[in-house]
Order: C-alpha cells, then structure tokens, then sequence
C-alpha cells in the first residue's frame, strides 16, 4: 500500500507512470485543498480536480489543469458583461463579514465572480456546480469527492486533506493574497513575505487520511510550500509522517525550479530554495529522489535520476527510482 501527496501539477505528472511500480487499487492520494477558492457561489478545488480529470481521461495535459476541448463561453460571457458594466477582471474578494457567511466551506477563500478573474471551463464549472450543490445539501468534502472519483472511473482512493477549510495566503506588500490571486491574478509578481495556511489549526484530517499515512508514502514534486506545506499544517498530519516511511521527489534540480514560483515560496518560509532546502522542508523525510545531474550532498539515503517528466515513459522511470527508495527505508 502506497499513498501520494498531491498538489499543483508535479505530483500529479508522477502519477502518470505509477501503475508500473504501484497498483491503484493498493494506492491512495491525498490532495491539497488549500488553494480551494469558492468563486461566483461554486467551489473550486484545482488540485483535487486536476486529479480527477487525469483518471477519468480528460485532463488538459498541455496545462495539466482543466478538461481537454472545453469551451470557456460561460467564462467570456462574464467578461463581456462585466466589460459593459464597467467591472473589472480582477481578483475581488467578497467583504469580511460575508466570507463565511452561510457555509463552513468559505473561509477566506470567497471571490466575486463578476468578470471571474480565473478561466473555468463550461464542463469544468458543471463539476464545481454538482460539487457545490452536493455540498450545500449536507455532504462533507470527502463524500462528495468520492462520489466525483466514483463517476470519473478512478480506481484509485482519492481524499481531500481536510473536509475542514483552509486557506493559502501571501503576505504580500500589496496586502494578503490568497495563493489563486497571487499566482493567476497577479502572475505571481508580488514579493511574498510570508505564507499563512489561514482555517489550518481548527482543520481536521479527512477521514481516511490518519489511516493512509500509515502506508508508505511519497511526496511527488510538488511545491513544498503551497502545495504540500497546507497538508502538514493540519494539525495530526505531520505527527503521522514521522512514524512512517517517507520518501519525498525534488521538485528541483539543484538551485532550479521545474515549474511555478516554488523558489520564491521557499524562501517566504526561511528554506534554501533549492534540493537543500528540502530537509528544512520534510524533516521526517527517510529518503529523497533527486536529479542525476544534482550534487547536493543529504543526510538521508538518496536515489538518483533523470526527474525531468515530460510523458508516462518518463514519469516511470521517476517511480521507478521511488520504489528503489523505499526499499532502501524499509
């Protein structure tokens, strides 16, 4: 039994070439919720999403994000309206007092979503409508994305960190910004002086996830800080990370970043933004995955790889050398 940590694209990628070294009827993957925004009234959660479309098919792989042919004449028809109405495309969060007003899924997270600053298909915004409507008859996160992996035909456990919510936020010198505002807003142009995982102390583990995180797990190369660092901000969950067998893939290749501003992130928290700053990151790593061409001297056992990941033959070759890790931590 093996079990995934997931967030942005980098996890996901790896995933493409995991069925050669783990079944997905023994795997589980656990995805970040703390880049969820609720946007014009429908909760998006792109990390969960993105998982969903990669095993049910019809995931975008060229932005690895959204459906492949979607249309995005809803998302046109509110710019052209805001346009005449003389709104701006730009990220707007709702008033204070209305960001938790109503549902416990809001919690700093809520924008307008006149002329919606983020484009969203029309296929994907059915699945934000049907996750959002199930939601608000009483249904917890984790029951709703299980029935969503259910009617994508995933045959792998898929849970989201927490039903609890928990928001991503930048302290920037422009103001606080959620992580969707900073990076697709704002290009993520803004410095970043600090990062706050806003709802995370109050957050519970989803259910299931404790249990999972007995199994070995894997961190995929995904950005520690903002797609990884929300999970362990849950009270619970990195307490279980040092009892088990960890084995985490660098998202870098000595000082540089495969995608995303993960560097910049990194160094918000105070850690090397490099394969370094990995041990400062997942201190209750048994073993890392780096680069073949990275001489970063660890403390802990390492494999080294060719981590470049531009298909299933190389996302294999990745998982391949995590297995070996896990044999070594065993």
């Amino acid at each position: 039994m093996v079990t995934f940590l997931s967030g942005g694209t980098g996890t996901p990628k790896l995933l493409d070439g995991a069925g050669g070294s783990f079944s997905p009827d023994e795997t589980t993957v656990i995805a970040n919720t703390g880049d969820d925004v609720e946007l014009g009234g429908l909760l998006v959660s792109p990390d969960v999403d993105t998982l969903l479309f990669q095993g049910g098919g019809i995931l975008d792989r060229e932005d690895w994000w959204g459906i492949k042919g979607d249309t995005t004449r809803t998302h046109s028809a509110l710019g052209d309206i805001g346009e005449a109405m003389g709104i701006d495309a730009e990220p707007t969060f709702l008033p204070e007092d209305k960001q938790t007003e109503g549902r416990d899924i809001a919690e700093w997270r809520r924008f307008s979503g006149a002329a919606e600053f983020m484009e969203i298909g029309d296929r994907d915004r059915a699945v934000h409508i049907t996750r959002t409507s199930l939601l608000d008859q009483g249904h917890s996160l984790s029951e709703v994305t299980a029935r969503l992996a259910e009617g994508f035909g995933l045959t792998l456990d898929l849970l989201p960190m927490s039903d609890d919510p928990v928001a991503s936020l930048l302290h920037t010198p422009d103001g606080v910004m959620h992580f969707q505002e900073f990076w697709v807003g704002h290009g993520g142009e803004p410095e970043v002086e600090s990062v706050e995982f806003r709802g995370s102390s109050k957050a519970e583990p989803a259910p299931g996830v404790l249990d999972a995180l007995s199994d070995d797990v894997v961190i995929g190369p995904s950005n520690p800080v903002t797609s990884i660092g929300p999970m362990l901000a849950v009270p619970g969950f990195g307490d279980a990370l040092w009892t088990t067998n960890v084995v985490a893939v660098s998202p870098f290749i000595e000082g540089e970043a495969f995608s995303g501003p993960v560097a910049q992130l990194m160094e918000a928290v105070g850690a090397d933004p490099s394969s370094a700053g990995l041990e400062t990151a997942y201190p209750f790593a048994d073993a890392l995955v780096v680069d073949e061409d990275d001489d970063t001297e660890f403390d802990v056992p390492v494999v080294r790889t060719d981590i470049s990941i531009d298909g299933p033959e190389d996302a294999a070759r990745v998982t391949s050398a995590v297995e070996a890790a896990l044999e070594e931590v065993r």
